[in-house]
């Protein structure tokens, strides 16, 4: 019995993604393993295969379906019994943030390149001294004209070492209200003042890299805010 309502579409779909796995990913876990980390080039190749980011809109080149890919992509890859490739968190969580939030500038710039697996992304919300309590965290962003400039660590962050992309979680100093003062920002892999520190070991999940960050008067350009200033609360 079949209680979601599957289509031909999504059967071919799970059919192209389980033969890509069988071929692409089981036979390579045990060195990616060995490695601790999961190559580029085989985000790459899924995303050019089509199963990365399969809601994002067909404009920004991705296939334009609904959340029962998600359910298939999630379900294929623990199939595999491996989670060092965690495209979930990059297609299901980090994407929709830029989708929902982020500018039609914003989304033509980043949502292609996610897409084809040319731009990995992560969420940085995590630090040292803030975990669950995301009000508590330390890492701030001063308004400085046409910038902002981040100073702060995130620690635990997946995709840590291979990330391109970011949604820094960053309140601003002047606001003494924790959640009035909470705001996302887009950073990229490159920009000055943003660093990554060596992939964190872990009991398990060793090719799932999972890394520290570091932002030291990290300037980004004031459109790299997602969505409206200190709205993380009311999101």
């Amino acid at each position: 019995m079949q209680i979601l309502p599957y289509k031909k579409e999504h059967h071919e779909f799970r059919k192209r993604l389980r033969e890509f796995c069988k071929k692409e990913v089981i036979p390579n876990i045990p060195m990616w393993e060995q490695q601790k980390l999961v190559p580029k080039e085989v985000w790459q190749h899924m995303g050019r295969s089509g199963f990365l980011c399969p809601t994002v809109d067909k404009r920004y080149g991705g296939l334009g379906g609904d959340f029962l890919y998600s359910v298939i992509l999630a379900e294929e890859i623990a199939y595999t019994n491996h989670s060092g490739l965690f495209a979930s968190l990059h297609s299901d969580v980090v994407v929709p943030y830029i989708v929902s939030y982020g500018s039609e500038e914003i989304k033509q710039k980043y949502l292609p390149g996610c897409v084809k697996g040319d731009i990995i992304t992560a969420v940085a919300m995590t630090e040292p001294d803030a975990g669950s309590d995301l009000s508590s965290i330390k890492t701030i962003a001063q308004d400085q004209g046409d910038y902002f400039v981040l100073n702060g660590s995130k620690t635990f962050i997946s995709n840590g070492i291979n990330c391109d992309l970011v949604v820094v979680a960053a309140r601003d100093p002047d606001i003494e209200d924790p959640y009035k003062a909470m705001s996302l920002y887009l950073v990229e892999d490159g920009t000055e003042g943003f660093n990554k520190g060596n992939k964190l070991d872990k009991m398990g999940m060793h090719s799932q890299d999972t890394a520290e960050l570091f932002f030291v008067n990290c300037k980004i350009p004031k459109k790299n805010i997602l969505g409206q200033k200190t709205m993380v609360f009311l999101c």
